[in-house]
C-alpha cells in the first residue's frame, strides 16, 4: 500500500513547492520496478532458512506428489508442462546482489500457464464473483488517519514518462499515483481496454492475483519454479533464450525499453507499453513472456539475503518456498513478496531485471501498470476445489 499512498502525497507535496529526493542503489533501481510501496508512495504524495513447515506449509516435495519427470497425460487449459529438475539459480550480475550467489535448486513437476493471464481473462473472473480489486478501492480514514479526506481516492501507480531527459536519482519524477486507475483503465480513467483483451492483465496487487488463482483452482508460483520455467532448460545462461546476445540475429526476444529511459521510447520492438501475451518467441519449455512485458508475482516473501541463506544451509534446496518474513532494507518494516520477469520498462541503461536470475519486489497491495501474473498447478493439486491450492497465500 505505500507505494501508492506515496504518490497521492508526492503530488500535495509538488503543489506545495516540497522537492525531496529518493536515493537510488544498484539493487534498488526503479525502472522496471517502483522502490517503494504504495503506502511511501501515497504518504510522499498527500536470513533464515527454507522454513516452510514453520507457516504450516509441508515440504513441496512431500505436498505434490508427483515425479519430476513424470509428464500428466491431460493438460490443463492454456497450460504447459514443466518437467522439474535440478538447476543453478541465481546471478552473476553486478548489480543483481540480491539474486547472489549461485545455488542449487530442485523443483518438482508442474504446470504452468503458457502466457501471462489476460484482460479477457481477468474480465471472466470478476464477472463471474464480481471481486473488486484492491485499485479499485479507496483508502479509508482508518488507514491513513493523517492522509486528507481529498487524497483517499481510489486509483493505482502508472509510469508517465517525463517531457525531457531528467535525472535518474529520483523515481519520482516517472511514477506517480494516478487516480481512476485500475486493471480496466490502465493509463487513468480516460483509458479502457478496447484492443487490448490479450494483453496481460495490470494494476493487480498480490491480492488480487491470489484470488483470481483461487476461483481458477491453481495458484502463484514460487519464485523457484519461475526462475525453473524461465530458463526453459538452459543452465546460467543470460537469458530465458539461448545464447549470450540480447537480440540474437537482430530479432527481438522480449519486450523491453528502448531508446532514452524514462522520457523517450523509441519502441523498436514494436511496443511503447504492453504487447499482447505471446507477441514474441517462446522458451525452451513454450513459454510466452518470461522476460520483458509485466512484471510477475510469485508466492515468495521478499529479502535480500535468501539466497546466501540457502547457499549456507543445504548443498541442494528442494522446491524451496521462500523466507518465512520479509526484510527490505529500502523500506524497513514493510512486507514485499518477489517479482520476476521484467517489464517493458527494463533496460540495460539502468535496470535489465528481464533477465532469468533478476529480482522485483512488492508490497501485496500494491499493483502499477507494468505488473501482472501467471498461474501454476501440480497434478496433485489438479481437482481441488478452488482456493484450496495452499502454498500461494502463505
Amino acid at each position: 500500500m505505500l507505494l501508492r499512498i506515496t504518490a497521492l502525497i508526492f503530488a500535495v507535496l509538488i503543489a506545495c513547492g516540497a522537492h525531496g529526493q529518493t536515493p537510488t542503489t544498484a539493487e534498488n533501481k526503479s525502472c522496471c520496478f517502483p522502490i517503494l510501496s504504495r503506502t511511501t508512495l501515497f504518504a510522499a504524495a498527500t536470513g533464515t532458512a527454507d522454513l516452510a513447515s514453520a507457516n504450516g506449509v509441508k515440504g513441496a516435495a512431500n505436498a505434490l506428489g508427483v515425479s519430476a519427470k513424470t509428464r500428466p497425460a491431460k493438460p490443463p487449459d492454456g497450460m504447459v508442462w514443466i518437467p522439474g529438475g535440478e538447476f543453478s539459480m541465481g546471478s552473476d550480475e553486478p548489480d543483481f546482489g540480491d539474486a547472489r550467489p549461485w545455488h542449487r535448486v530442485y523443483v518438482d513437476g508442474f504446470w504452468m500457464d503458457k502466457t501471462e493471464v489476460t484482460n479477457e481473462q481477468f474480465d471472466k473472473f470478476v464477472k463471474a464473483t464480481g471481486y473488486v480489486t484492491i485499485a479499485e478501492r479507496a483508502p479509508t480514514r482508518e488507514e491513513f488517519p493523517d492522509a486528507q479526506p481529498e487524497n483517499l481516492v481510489a486509483g493505482s501507480v502508472v509510469f508517465t514518462p517525463p517531457s525531457e531527459a531528467v535525472p535518474l536519482d529520483n523515481y519520482l519524477r516517472w511514477w506517480s499515483y494516478v487516480k481512476g486507475a485500475n486493471w480496466r483503465h490502465p493509463a487513468g480513467p480516460a483509458s479502457d481496454l478496447k484492443g487490448k483483451e490479450k494483453h496481460p492483465v495490470v494494476h493487480v496487487a498480490y491480492d488480487d492475483a491470489v484470488a483470481y488463482c483461487k476461483w481458477a483452482g491453481k495458484r502463484l508460483p514460487t519464485e523457484a519454479e519461475f526462475e525453473f520455467a524461465a530458463r526453459g532448460g538452459l543452465e546460467r545462461k543470460p537469458y530465458v533464450w539461448d545464447g549470450d546476445d540480447f537480440r540474437p540475429d537482430g530479432k527481438w526476444m522480449a519486450n523491453t525499453f528502448q531508446g532514452h529511459f524514462p522520457d523517450k521510447n523509441t519502441s523498436e520492438d514494436g511496443f511503447a507499453g504492453t504487447a499482447p501475451v505471446g507477441s514474441f518467441p517462446p522458451n525452451g519449455y513454450g513459454l510466452s513472456d518470461m522476460a520483458g512485458n509485466v512484471w510477475e508475482w510469485c508466492s515468495d516473501w521478499y529479502r535480500p539475503d535468501y539466497y546466501q541463506t540457502l547457499a549456507d544451509s543445504v548443498s541442494v534446496a528442494h522446491n524451496p518456498q521462500g523466507p518465512v518474513d520479509s526484510v527490505d532494507p529500502a523500506e524497513p518494516g514493510t512486507k514485499k513478496r518477489v517479482h520476476k520477469g521484467g517489464s517493458y520498462l527494463c533496460t540495460d541503461q539502468y535496470c535489465k531485471r528481464y533477465m532469468p536470475g533478476g529480482r522485483g519486489k512488492g508490497e501485496s497491495d500494491t499493483g502499477t501498470n507494468h505488473l501482472g501474473f501467471r498461474a501454476v498447478i501440480t497434478q496433485s493439486e489438479q481437482g481441488k476445489e478452488p482456493g484450496t491450492s495452499h502454498r500461494s497465500g502463505r
